[in-house]
């Protein structure tokens, strides 16, 4: 009986043992399974990352190459416009560039989005026919006004330092920086503004292609310095003491084209967030946070894209280190609708060492601007507004068109801006903050 016992005794423990194994197993195998179920969804997951950045990068690089032939690239269509590489080989097909950029101009845009022939026009600015020369139109800085083959008036800004050179002082000392409006002129394009007219550098010799065609008036500024021909032109600060000398005859300069006639200005305009330009007196908004309020009451920021124009170009100016834009111009046709021309870059790109955070102030005080604005921006981090704007300056014939040093300035404030922004939105909430102003971009 004891014997019995002890034998059923072990068979239920055994018994039990095994279901406990059973039971082990088979939670161990469902872990297992679990585990090999999350470990394949993450790497889905990575994958699928990976190949919405890789699309991404392609996309930003402006590179979603074709392979079908080797050694080329083709940028497919479908890319973000304003990120190809601009062609300076462009055939125009016999037309004249000058009346394919007049039909181009509207009250929202100075040259469209899919612009093939933008290369060729660019070209025929840096190589036409020089057909008449005269004084720049009234300003403060020296400029001179060319007249190219077939009637196209354009403006010449002279070199007047060299790319390395740091402009110390106020953000906008200094002479006109012509390098400043070419690349600026490619900034626009990059942020899908298109609101600033068509640049491109030129070098010009003065004796062969100035002297023959120029006015008596700008003649008479005409000296030499050394072995260089130099000219001091008329304007408000051009003194013959300190002339825009070539190199030898031969002068660098930018070459920005002349808006058609048929798109008169209003005329300058007071910005809202201009500076007094004075040591002992500040404008309101430099000691009003709430400013933005009174602003947005007032015509014509009270209704239409202006308001927005204004906060898309303070975005614009703080890349490129303009603190300079005190006045600004539309179209007089447009009235309060036209948008806000990006006219006049040159007092950019001064000192790359230095972010003047003021020219934001428009962004800090009213924490508004266009979403497409927003969604642009953000494409440009990671080194890629550098790189892509390195990229379209390279074609340029004056190119290397700036350095390094102010290339790396523009990624450093991009960040700056995005991180003014994103604290707006978290503040405020995206739906306060970022507008959807299709209508008008």
């Amino acid at each position: 009986m004891s014997m019995g016992l002890k034998l059923k005794q072990r068979f239920v423990l055994l018994a039990i043992v095994v279901v406990l194994a059973l039971v082990i197993f088979y939670i161990l195998a469902g872990r297992s399974n679990a585990h090999g179920k999350d470990k394949t969804w993450l790497q889905r997951k990575q994958q699928k990352e990976e190949h919405i950045a890789l699309s991404s990068n392609l996309l930003l690089d402006g590179l979603m190459l074709d392979k079908r032939e080797p050694g080329r690239n083709h940028v497919q269509k479908g890319g973000l416009a304003g990120f190809e590489e601009i062609d300076f080989t462009a055939d125009l097909g016999g037309r004249s560039p000058w009346t394919i950029a007049a039909s181009w101009v509207s009250s929202r845009h100075i040259y469209p989005e899919d612009a093939e022939e933008l290369g060729g026009i660019l070209r025929a600015m840096a190589t036409a026919e020089i057909t008449h020369a005269d004084v720049g139109y009234k300003g403060t800085q020296l400029k001179a006004l060319l007249v190219l083959n077939g009637h196209q008036k354009a403006v010449f800004k002279p070199k007047r330092y060299p790319r390395e050179y740091i402009i110390e002082g106020k953000p906008y000392d200094g002479y006109d920086r012509h390098n400043a409006e070419i690349a600026a002129f490619h900034l626009d394009r990059l942020l899908g503004f298109r609101r600033a007219p068509l640049v491109v550098g030129r070098k010009v010799d003065l004796r062969t292609e100035i002297m023959p065609v120029g006015s008596e008036r700008l003649m008479s500024t005409f000296l030499t310095q050394g072995n260089n021909t130099c000219f001091y032109g008329k304007c408000y600060y051009c003194k013959e003491t300190e002339p825009a000398c070539a190199d030898g005859e031969v002068m660098e300069g930018s070459v920005t084209l002349w808006l058609p006639s048929n798109w008169s200005l209003k005329g300058r305009q007071r910005h809202p967030w201009g500076r007094t330009y004075r040591n002992d007196k500040q404008a309101r908004w430099e000691y009003d946070d709430t400013y933005c309020n009174s602003v947005k009451q007032t015509p014509p920021y009270s209704s239409g894209p202006r308001l927005l124009d204004i906060l898309d170009a303070a975005i614009f100016d703080y890349l490129i280190g303009n603190a300079d834009r005190h006045h600004y111009e539309t179209f007089e046709k447009d009235g309060d609708k036209g948008m806000l021309l990006l006219l006049d870059n040159a007092k950019s790109f001064g000192n790359p060492n230095y972010d003047e955070r003021t020219i934001l102030a428009p962004i800090y005080q009213c924490c508004k601007l266009r979403s497409s604005t927003w969604e642009r921006m953000k494409l440009l981090t990671g080194d890629r507004l550098s790189q892509l704007l390195q990229k379209s300056l390279s074609h340029d014939p004056i190119a290397p068109v700036l350095t390094d040093a102010h290339l790396a300035a523009m990624d450093r404030r991009l960040l700056t801006t995005i991180d003014m922004v994103q604290g707006c939105i978290d503040e405020n909430g995206r739906d306060n903050v970022l507008v959807d102003d299709s209508r008008y971009h």
